[in-house]
């Protein structure tokens, strides 16, 4: 008898546990232990947590371990369009028969016993890297890094840490020194970290928690610099100097997170081939992306159409520094974003590019802010608002006021994977 469907199994994971987020390691531990203990049996893992950039330089770390001949499973999420985007064995995404046998295997060693989803569908990762040859595991956190899912790798073989800003405040702590503890909450004893730029406050904290277990750290700005100089990045640390290509991936923000992953491949000794590749190669949708072979591209060939799910104040600023950078057009926002969000943090750095914005309610997501919410946000920080019931409605509205726009689509990964979900639509 073939196994459920997937999206059958998935659904049933929604409902093991009454609480979305329930950030305790109990739950994970006790399923990864009747599961004979796969976290135990993978590929030298590389953890990635921190506020924003994770994904980026994770598929920069792809890109160029792959680039140098290796085979990486790749853990991340959350998904676009398709739950197997969390999971790549040995580079490609996990198949139908492998994820849904996986997941029934799963819920059967679970039981009747109360697990989240993130939880139990990370183990059931844990459990296809186990099972399949690679030469490395790239893991994101999901949330914070202490208690995350993630964190139950007792000796990877590097750790990374990327900026830490406010964000998840409800369940990470409402100071940048707290998260940025939950965030450390990933060091080993033993294993080099690489930290990207921080804050004062959060820099502290790192500093402090890998002293008291033994960390060894690769700081940004002590142990290794990045830069753009003229059109090349140049990247430096005590072993020399490298000058590389710009990264692909569009914005000032991304030069960071290709020295978080130059920083990484250089401590493993990766060829210089490897290098180039994390900042030529790398490939991260909804990422300050140009849609180009989209229907809503195809339907208005003269906008030049973004898509970004960045969603806090340090991504908004991030954006706003990207849009900038672009040659001068007119630009509009068509924002969606949840209900857990800063807004008015996230829209300020924002409001000075943007002509006006077109507030939508993201389909299907439980937790979306209403689109009146967001407009009274981007209305307290000086932007033109309107309120429009999708994206598509936001779109004809931007066409008829200007028909060679710039528009961004932005505020949420959910709104973003609404959005590439429609590719192919009429």
């Amino acid at each position: 008898m073939s196994n459920p469907s997937s999206d059958v199994l998935l659904d049933r994971m929604m409902s093991l546990h009454p609480k979305v987020i329930d950030l305790v390691l109990d739950r994970v531990w006790r399923l990864l232990e009747n599961l004979d203990h796969p976290e135990r049996k993978l590929p030298p893992v590389i953890h990635v947590a921190g506020t924003n950039g994770k994904g980026s330089t994770v598929a920069m770390l792809r890109a160029g371990l792959e680039r140098a001949g290796a085979k990486c499973h790749v853990y991340t999420s959350p998904h676009l369009v398709r739950f197997h985007e969390r999971i790549r064995l040995a580079g490609d995404l996990i198949s139908e028969h492998e994820l849904s046998a996986l997941l029934d295997e799963c819920l059967a060693a679970n039981g009747p016993d109360p697990i989240t989803y993130f939880e139990i569908t990370t183990v059931a990762a844990l459990l296809a890297f186990s099972r399949n040859s690679a030469d490395w595991t790239l893991l994101e956190v999901g949330l914070g890094g202490r208690l995350d899912a993630t964190n139950v790798v007792e000796q990877p073989a590097a750790c990374v840490i990327t900026p830490v800003s406010i964000d998840h405040e409800q369940f990470l702590g409402d100071s940048l020194a707290k998260i940025a503890g939950e965030k450390a909450g990933i060091l080993k004893s033993g294993v080099p970290a690489i930290i990207g730029p921080q804050k004062d406050e959060a820099l502290d904290v790192i500093e402090e928690r890998a002293a008291r277990i033994g960390a060894p750290l690769l700081v940004h700005g002590q142990h290794w610099h990045v830069t753009q100089e003229r059109d090349r990045l140049v990247y430096q640390d005590e072993t020399g100097l490298r000058d590389l290509p710009l990264p692909n991936l569009h914005g000032a923000h991304q030069l960071m997170n290709a020295g978080m992953a130059l920083a990484v491949l250089r401590h493993l000794k990766q060829p210089e081939a490897a290098l180039t590749a994390a900042v030529t190669q790398a490939d991260w949708p909804a990422r300050m992306q140009r849609l180009r072979d989209h229907s809503f591209a195809r339907r208005y060939p003269e906008f030049d159409l973004w898509l970004d799910g960045g969603h806090n104040p340090d991504a908004g600023q991030a954006l706003a520094r990207a849009l900038a950078d672009l040659p001068d057009r007119p630009t509009y926002l068509v924002c969606g974003m949840l209900n857990t969000k800063d807004v008015t943090g996230y829209l300020r750095p924002l409001a000075k590019t943007a002509k006006a914005l077109y507030a939508v309610a993201i389909p299907g997501a439980a937790a979306t802010l209403p689109a009146e919410d967001t407009a009274k946000a981007a209305a307290t920080v000086g932007m033109r608002t309107d309120v429009v019931p999708d994206v598509a409605s936001a779109l004809s509205h931007i066409e008829t006021e200007c028909p060679t726009a710039r528009v961004l689509i932005c505020g949420s990964l959910y709104l973003a994977g609404s959005v590439l979900s429609q590719a192919q639509s009429v």
